[in-house]
């Protein structure tokens, strides 16, 4: 492989380029921001994003979708999962056919209820093969990626040929790269525990202790396994990288855009407030209203995201929602 594009100069998008630029790739990132593009082709810098991190001359960067992909052998897509239908929209007249894709974005879609990779294969379907397309996700704060510190994460695909490839494409001595073929699990995985990291952040602004958050990672991995479980995934999944790997990291960390956004929210600001002081995304929020209307349609219970969802939308005080959650009725622990 000789040449990789990464759709998306946040974080995440950053750190990658670093990772396989540094591996010899010649690497193309697609900034939307062309002050971003601008930034590291000049000073090796994003002038955003993990500003200290320099970047391999290997990595350049254009503020064009089509210069960015054209050649590409794998095609990285580094944006929230809001934006992917937009992207995937524009890069799809420019594709040949040949690439592999690889989302690293954690959410689900609003509506249409799809996962990053399903909704790739919806909007590339004729043009992309859908054994193509796959996921890279786990334990992977972007700054600690930056900054070469060990971390493992997940690759998945639609065919176990494209996720080996996305192995060796990604890994290194600091960077483990394990194959797991459930790419709904991984992907649901990715997607819940973003919504439970803005609860353990709301259990930490609010001081309610350490019993609490305990509590709420375990609840939140249950209703993560419920949810995955219904919709066809392997309930293994949830107990590895992508399931409780990522959930634990996301809860405690304070790299955590999620948490961070739950911890305000314990401290009294709204999210608009919180929202407005903020340069990235936090998949969490969007996140919690698309689980919340799946539950809802298909009656499924899912207590803490629906407390998460009343917190942000319908302006319940966290306090009243904890409550809540304390006072349901009594029930066994382990009931999928």
């Amino acid at each position: 492989m000789k040449k990789i594009s990464i759709i998306g100069a946040g974080s995440f998008g950053t750190a990658l380029a670093s990772l396989l630029g540094g591996k010899g790739y010649e690497v193309s990132i697609w900034a939307r921001e062309p002050e971003v593009a601008d930034g590291i082709n000049k000073y090796q810098k994003n002038p955003l994003y993990i500003t200290d991190l320099e970047l391999p001359q290997t990595v350049t960067a254009v503020n064009n979708i089509e210069l960015s992909i054209k050649g590409a052998e794998m095609i990285v897509i580094a944006t929230p999962t809001h934006a992917i239908r937009e992207v995937a929209l524009k890069m799809r007249p420019f594709l040949r056919g040949t690439e592999i894709i690889v989302s690293v974005a954690k959410g689900i879609e609003q509506d249409t209820l799809m996962t990053p990779s399903q909704i790739l294969v919806d909007i590339f379907d004729g043009v992309i093969l859908e054994d193509q397309i796959g996921v890279l996700t786990g334990p992977s704060h972007a700054e600690e990626v930056a900054k070469n510190k060990p971390t493992t994460v997940v690759a998945s695909a639609y065919s176990k040929r494209v996720s080996r490839i996305i192995q060796e494409t990604f890994m290194t001595s600091m960077f483990r790269v394990y194959l797991n073929q459930d790419i709904l699990g991984a992907e649901i995985g990715g997607a819940l525990k973003n919504i439970m990291a803005i609860a353990a952040g709301i259990v930490d602004g609010a001081e309610l202790g350490d019993n609490a958050k305990a509590a709420l990672i375990t609840r939140g991995l249950h209703e993560m396994k419920r949810m995955g479980t219904l919709l066809g995934a392997s309930q293994d999944t949830f107990s590895g990288l992508t399931g409780m790997g990522d959930l634990i990291v996301t809860c405690t960390s304070q790299h955590s855009r999620n948490r961070y956004v739950g911890y305000n929210i314990g401290k009294g600001k709204t999210l608009e407030e919180i929202k407005a002081g903020m340069t990235m995304v936090a998949e969490g929020v969007k996140t919690a209203r698309s689980v919340t209307q799946w539950s809802r349609k298909h009656n499924v219970e899912m207590p803490i995201t629906d407390a998460i969802y009343k917190v942000l939308f319908e302006n319940m005080n966290p306090k009243d929602a904890v409550n809540e959650l304390m006072t349901r009725h009594a029930k066994d622990e382990i009931m999928i």
